[in-house]
């Protein structure tokens, strides 16, 4: 991480052992709640909203509440970052205020050049190409479930997008294997492929268009919808190319008979997931869901100890 001061813009922003470090926390956090419940005792933490939210809201609301600070959200129509001001004068100014920013928006340069201005840790909580703050929660999910990340396999399916691309990171940062099933021209961009390869050189990373192959033998698959918000004018088409992206009895027979499913939600049920599959793995996806609370407070207490 960064030396002058530590923020998670991106999955790469951690190194190996800053990950792991951060979920070995989350899983003390999750056993005491309230543990080091005053690090942001009479401090606040800037919420910036452009997307909905629910989980990514609620949950770091509550775990700012639980670290003893409190949150002040933000919508980015009060503040329209680049265009009613400008992003060096919005980052200056809300950093002599609050102790950290938390930004979920469409660009990824929003969260970059508020990055380059702020003097305190500035946190992607979602955008158009990443959403690291749910693959720390999904890894220790997976880390809880089998006990271990290394030499496990992780198997996408469906559209490559942020949540995939910061997956793909994870997954080297964590010595998995992941393999992702996706339609022609909905594979992940290749750099964060190619990045990944940098990080972890040893393990296997495969894009594939047939979404029986990413599953074999696979201990975890895990999909999202198939349209993200700011797509919905796509819904038809996409509902059309992601038809056979489902996961279903079919896929979960080719999979490891151990296998786990996750979902990051909201799950349109029918869809990227049958209805079946989500009621045989809800407590595996709620439980997933809480963890984002767990993995956020270890994310803010790591940036915020420097």
């Amino acid at each position: 991480m960064k030396t002058h001061k530590k923020s998670l813009v991106s999955m790469a922003d951690f190194s190996k052992e800053d990950l792991a470090s951060i979920l070995d926390l989350t899983k003390r956090i999750k056993s005491k709640p309230l543990s080091k419940s005053n690090i942001l005792k009479n401090e606040s933490v800037a919420l910036i909203f452009a997307k909905p939210s629910l989980r990514t809201r609620v949950s770091f609301e509550v775990g700012v509440n639980q670290l003893g600070g409190s949150s002040i959200t933000i919508r980015m129509d009060e503040i329209s970052i680049g265009s009613r001001e400008n992003v060096e004068d919005i980052a200056k100014v809300l950093s002599k205020y609050v102790k950290a920013i938390v930004i979920r928006t469409y660009e990824q340069k929003q969260i970059s050049d508020l990055d380059k201005y702020s003097t305190v840790p500035v946190i992607n909580a979602l955008s158009n190409e990443e959403h690291p703050c749910q693959i720390v929660a999904d890894l220790h999910t997976i880390k809880e479930t089998f006990g271990k990340l290394a030499g496990l396999k992780i198997a996408y399916i469906g559209d490559g997008n942020n949540v995939a691309q910061s997956l793909i990171i994870g997954a080297a940062l964590s010595d998995m294997n992941i393999s992702l099933g996706c339609p022609e021209k909905y594979s992940p961009v290749p750099a964060f492929i190619k990045l990944a390869k940098k990080i972890n050189p040893k393990i296997k990373i495969e894009i594939v268009k047939d979404p029986k192959v990413a599953a074999k033998n696979a201990d975890v698959l895990y999909t999202d919808v198939w349209t993200s918000m700011g797509q919905e004018k796509e819904f038809k088409k996409r509902k059309k190319i992601f038809s056979n992206y489902q996961i279903n009895d079919g896929l979960l027979k080719i999979a490891h008979k151990n296998a786990i499913v996750l979902h990051c939600l909201p799950a349109h049920k029918g869809q990227e997931i049958t209805a079946k599959v989500f009621d045989q793995f809800s407590e595996v996806i709620y439980r997933q869901a809480e963890n984002r609370l767990h993995a956020q407070k270890a994310i803010l207490i790591r940036l915020l100890e420097g």
